[in-house]
């Protein structure tokens, strides 16, 4: 595979398929143990990646330097690379750190499982970790959320929510309303709800939906009016992909009295925005409602397991699933509950009151946001906006024609549409390179660099950060071109 160093990757042929079975049994595959991967060089990471995960991601990780790092450890606010450099975590995997890397009394938790023998796979009979947390969810949850399907993904959570939601809305109200740059997963069903193009391909969708403006009360009022087979409503609260795009309180009062007036069951999709982010334990709360059906995943796993929740209301769940007939049309899948990840998220639940993780994520939210807009009042030609809600955070650019001189903006203005999230790009990769500290960008704007760090962030990462940016951005638009091509070079 690789052409002049020899690496653990140059070994013999991999046992064919007609090969001789050893005496006793079938002959071992030339496998990785978990020891080489561990010490996997950079070189064999990359032709590995290529050869069976995913070729044309590779591209974009080099455009942004992603490809030059190996992560050797992670903790708290912090990976370490194999140079032993920290890189501040503000990317936060999308919304699935709230905890940080590594919580100790996760690990604790995790480690006392493991050493006691429990058991994870528990299918025939009743799980005291399954139930148990279903319990701590429907005890956070406000007003009568209070039955709960385990997952183990965004998308499997939001499936659940959509079937649950179809079936109890009925068959004559089979239509959903969904929001334009919507992102709701990957999977068939939700698929057909996310407002994506790249994502939504040429696969051959649902087709009973309806797509409305992000926030646009009025769409949704005229939809449910013209058509009365309208049964369910899907919305993020704040969306992600789209963004980091928020609506009004008022938005949300209105949405909840229409989908009472109507009889529209209210899915509110917290898979990224749920979990304390927002500065409530659902975002939601900031305006007093509570949806039909809401899904979590992410954080819910305590940054070391694959754990999601749908959680209902009860009338909502028992009209779907309420009887012994149909009680099992969507019941756990084999990982759904599974111990560990259980006892992980259960763990995840109780840090996020006793350390105070969500009134946290207000206050460094609220000074971020401070911090932020006092860029963009420095720098009006690169900053367009910023917003937000606790520590789920946009920062959009401006176009790039907008940030040159104004003899070149005519000129370059034509590019603007195929130069979009070029900058967000740019600044990314250098804040990466040279200031030690890692974001993410979004699936739909992408002039904007998205910032969901861990909950447990502090002033000081705060500002370690904007430093970083205000340094970078203080170089100048032409130089920040020059010094990534020449990161490219390099």
């Amino acid at each position: 595979m690789n052409q002049g160093t020899t690496t653990m990757l140059d070994q013999p042929a991999r046992v064919a398929i007609d090969a001789p079975a050893l005496a006793g049994g079938i002959a071992k595959p030339d496998l990785i143990t978990v020891e080489q991967a561990k010490a996997m060089s950079l070189a064999d990471m990359t032709t590995l990646f290529k050869d069976h995960l995913n070729p044309g991601q590779l591209h974009f990780m080099k455009l942004l330097g992603f490809n030059k790092v190996k992560v050797e450890s992670a903790e708290g606010m912090y990976y370490t690379d194999q140079n032993g450099r920290k890189i501040l975590d503000f990317f936060g995997g999308f919304g699935s750190l709230a905890f940080g890397h590594n919580h100790p009394r996760i690990l604790s938790a995790r480690k006392k499982f493991q050493d006691e023998n429990r058991h994870e796979i528990a299918i025939a009979f009743l799980s005291q970790y399954a139930a148990a947390l279903a319990k701590n969810l429907a005890t956070i949850a406000p007003g009568d959320l209070d039955m709960v399907f385990l997952g183990s993904s965004g998308s499997e959570a939001m499936e659940a929510a959509l079937k649950v939601a179809e079936r109890a809305a009925g068959p004559k109200r089979p239509r959903i309303v969904y929001a334009e740059n919507s992102f709701h997963g990957k999977t068939k069903g939700v698929l057909s709800i996310t407002d994506g193009p790249l994502y939504r391909g040429e696969f051959k969708l649902l087709d009973n939906n309806v797509k409305v403006p992000f926030g646009d009360i009025d769409a949704i009022r005229n939809a449910f009016e013209r058509d009365p087979t309208i049964g369910v409503l899907v919305l993020e609260t704040i969306q992600g992909g789209g963004g980091i795009v928020q609506a009004s309180p008022e938005f949300w009062r209105e949405v909840r009295a229409l989908c009472d007036k109507h009889g529209v069951i209210w899915v509110a999709d917290e898979v990224q925005c749920g979990m304390g982010r927002s500065g409530r334990f659902f975002a939601f709360e900031h305006a007093g409602v509570v949806p039909d059906v809401t899904a979590l995943a992410k954080s819910l796993g305590g940054g070391k397991s694959a754990m999601a929740a749908m959680i209902a209301r009860r009338d909502v769940y028992m009209k779907a699933y309420g009887t012994k007939n149909t009680a099992m049309i969507h019941a756990h899948a084999t990982f759904g509950g599974i111990g560990e990840a259980c006892i992980t998220a259960i763990e995840g639940l109780n840090i996020m009151y006793d350390e105070d993780l969500i009134e946290n994520a207000a206050v460094q939210g609220e000074y971020l946001l401070e911090r932020l807009n006092a860029l963009k009042a420095k720098y009006p030609k690169i900053i367009k906006d910023v917003r937000g809600q606790g520590l789920m955070v946009g920062l959009e650019f401006q176009d790039f024609s907008q940030t040159l001189p104004m003899v070149l903006r005519p000129v370059v203005s034509v590019l603007d549409d195929k130069l979009k999230g070029s900058l967000s790009g740019f600044i990314g990769a250098l804040l990466l390179r040279d200031y030690d500290t890692l974001v993410a960008f979004t699936e739909y704007n992408r002039n904007v660099i998205r910032l969901e760090p861990p909950l447990i962030c502090e002033r000081q990462h705060v500002d370690q950060f904007v430093d970083a940016l205000d340094a970078l951005l203080g170089r100048g638009i032409i130089r920040i071109v020059k010094d990534f091509v020449g990161s490219q070079i390099g």
